[in-house]
């Protein structure tokens, strides 16, 4: 996710093989839902009147869950799961979360810590002999976990927007050469400086489980986190490109002439992005993975306290770049927001035609799951149904 995409959000907080094209203009004359229909509570009549209505030019479906201890617990979901057959949404149905994963991974991570599998003062050199380039300095199972490790990004994608924006879509990676893609660009800077918010970092966690367990990362994480918390539309889907069960579809609005269509992006390969992006889930498995989380029964109390930790260091600003160096905002697999004099976290994340999120006051008294099939997903602007969302459920 880019540097002005992030901002973009937490501005928000605090105010087949062949692609299957149908017209956008088709997609948002649908007939809308109306999920506002009955008396609610500000918030939730709120988070309504943003649903309400789709598909649209923006979104073609959105999925909510909310819950406050005053105001008590809504879900509502609005719009299509296919355009082309127009079924409607019903609130439950699986989406790629893209980086939520990220939460999960470090659960697992922080777990292995606690059990004295995993040291976050030991390196990746350590671990993993070989791996890094010879002439790189020690990386530490801290920096990875909190986006500090200087490591830079793979060069797996194409460009959001851009002609070669399907670029490797159908593309398994081995999990070494994904981790290995993009180093010969060198460190961005010194382990522990910086921050600098990408996928490479959880891809060596992953890689980093499956050394210390002897198991592959997909099999720890269903045996320590989906299994026990009991969620039942969560898992990894490996190389399989589809999405088991019921299920929304992605679409990415591309051009068509001198107008625009819908393209089918559900089927894609995720082994691009593995342990730091890959998983399959639903609002509700998201919520009950949040809330369990938050109260200490994924992992233990001082390892929980580093995933809402950030460091005291600024963050990367590419050479070149127009962005400014602000304070890190990321700690071990959360991100923290600020609204008011109150802190949120949670964690955001987004694959063409998904992009997805929870978040939360630390003691839960106000939580919030979204998913929202955007048309532009990838887009360093975020969709006006996502902004929407984030306001709402965060406002007063």
């Amino acid at each position: 996710m880019s540097r002005k995409r992030i901002a973009v959000i937490a501005a928000a907080v605090a105010a087949a093989a062949v692609m299957s094209a149908v017209p956008a203009a088709q997609a948002a004359t649908a007939s809308p839902q109306s999920p506002c229909a009955r008396h609610l509570s500000s918030h939730a009549e709120a988070l309504c009147r943003v649903i309400q209505g789709l598909p649209s030019a923006d979104a073609t479906a959105a999925q909510v869950r909310f819950g406050d201890d005053e105001e008590g617990r809504w879900q509502g979901a609005s719009g299509v799961a296919d355009v082309r057959t127009g079924r409607a949404v019903k609130g439950d149905e699986r989406f790629r979360v893209g980086s939520v994963t990220k939460a999960f991974t470090a659960a697992v991570v922080l777990q292995l810590v606690h059990e004295g599998r995993l040291d976050l003062e030991g390196s990746v050199q350590h671990y993993l002999p070989g791996l890094l380039p010879a002439d790189f300095p020690e990386v530490r199972v801290k920096h990875l976990l909190n986006y500090t490790s200087g490591l830079p990004s793979g060069d797996t994608r194409g460009t959001a927007g851009g002609p070669d924006w399907e670029k490797g879509r159908f593309t398994t990676w081995d999990h070494r050469a994904l981790v290995r893609s993009g180093l010969a660009k060198g460190m961005l800077f010194q382990p522990g400086e910086k921050q600098n918010y990408g996928n490479i970092d959880y891809n060596v966690l992953g890689l980093l489980v499956e050394e210390v367990t002897g198991r592959p990362y997909e099999q720890e994480l269903r045996d320590r986190v989906i299994k026990p918390l009991g969620l039942t539309g969560t898992y990894s889907p490996g190389d399989d490109t589809g999405i088991r069960g019921r299920y929304v579809h992605g679409y990415q609005s591309v051009k068509d002439g001198a107008g625009t269509k819908l393209a089918d992006v559900t089927e894609w390969d995720q082994s691009e992005t593995w342990a730091s992006g890959d998983l399959v889930s639903t609002t509700a498995d998201l919520e009950r993975f949040m809330t369990a989380l938050f109260r200490g029964r994924v992992v233990p109390k001082a390892e929980l306290e580093l995933m809402f930790t950030v460091p005291a260091v600024p963050t990367y600003v590419e050479p070149g770049s127009d962005d400014k160096e602000q304070d890190a905002t990321y700690a071990s697999g959360l991100r923290r927001f600020k609204v008011g004099n109150e802190y949120l976290y949670g964690k955001t994340g987004s694959r063409y035609g998904y992009v997805d999120g929870f978040g939360a006051t630390k003691n839960l008294s106000r939580t919030l799951v979204y998913a929202v099939n955007s048309t532009d997903a990838k887009s360093p602007k975020t969709s006006p149904v996502v902004d929407g969302i984030l306001a709402s459920a965060f406002a007063g």
